[in-house]
């Protein structure tokens, strides 16, 4: 692994050089360096917080590319109705949207939380003197 960490220290573009001339060299090598790099996280794709993050810069993008016509709505119909009902149903997405994310940000808060108390509890019943699962000195990292 001392050739992984030699490349880290050049970061991504050593990475897809790597699996550039893997494939250039041998296909089944190419798609292997490709497999470890995205596996091990050494493309960015770490987490869905991430992915999360990348969503919302996604959007900003196509709103700006698309000027404040998106926050204004769309030009009209000519139909007055359908375009209170569509701007309506935008809104009410909107809104659904909004909320999904708060729930999942609480339901990610409630996940930390629990695994906290549990390593809590669990240290709390742990002798005193007994090292913890990773060894007296903490966790190893």
């Amino acid at each position: 692994m001392e050739f992984a960490h030699k490349l880290d220290n050049y970061g991504k573009p050593a990475w897809i050089a790597l699996t550039v001339l893997g494939f250039m060299a041998w296909w089944p090598l190419g798609l292997a360096v490709l497999a470890f790099s995205i596996g091990s996280g050494r493309m960015g794709c770490r987490s869905p917080r991430d992915f999360a993050q990348w969503q919302d810069r996604g959007r900003d993008a196509f709103r700006s590319a698309f000027g404040d016509r998106w926050s204004r709505g769309f030009s009209s119909s000519g139909n007055a109705a359908f375009d209170e009902y569509r701007q309506e149903t935008l809104r009410r997405l909107e809104e659904e949207q909004r909320d999904f994310r708060s729930f999942l940000e609480r339901l990610r808060q409630a996940k930390d939380k629990a695994e906290f108390d549990q390593f809590m509890a669990d240290r709390r019943c742990r002798p005193a003197g007994q090292p913890g699962p990773s060894g007296p000195e903490g966790p190893q990292g």
